[in-house]
């Protein structure tokens, strides 16, 4: 199993930038697809990033596809959402999610394969 715990949200005003960080507890953090989510007020939970195993493969939404970053750190059990010219549309609580993966170094952008969810942290774009 794995333990996440997501940090680094906030309030920011549009067009800045935040870093949301996931630090995840147990073992074998490298054997597991990471990805991460938010859910506004009044809207359905949606896909933002996620990262194979390695790091090697990415995929975005498309609303945020050039702004926002995602990577992680296997040394440091840690998985990133870098987020620059934040828009006012980003606010939400977003979620860091993982799936174990066996097999194929992939990613998945199915929120119905993760096993393990964070409790999310607050972003708040001011416009």
């Amino acid at each position: 199993q794995v333990q996440l715990v997501e940090s680094g949200g906030g309030l920011v005003q549009a067009g800045g930038s935040l870093r949301l960080s996931c630090a995840a507890s147990g073992r074998a953090f490298s054997s597991y697809a990471m990805g991460w989510f938010r859910q506004a007020p009044g809207k359905e939970r949606e896909f933002v990033a996620t990262i194979s195993q390695s790091g090697g493969s990415t995929a975005y939404a498309d609303s945020v596809k050039g702004r926002f970053t995602i990577s992680r750190d296997n040394a440091k059990n840690t998985v990133y959402l870098q987020m620059n010219s934040l828009k006012h549309d980003d606010t939400a609580v977003y979620y860091c999610a993982a799936v174990l993966r066996f097999f194929s170094d992939s990613e998945s952008a199915a929120a119905g394969e993760y096993n393990y969810w964070g409790q999310g942290t607050q972003v708040t774009v001011s416009s």
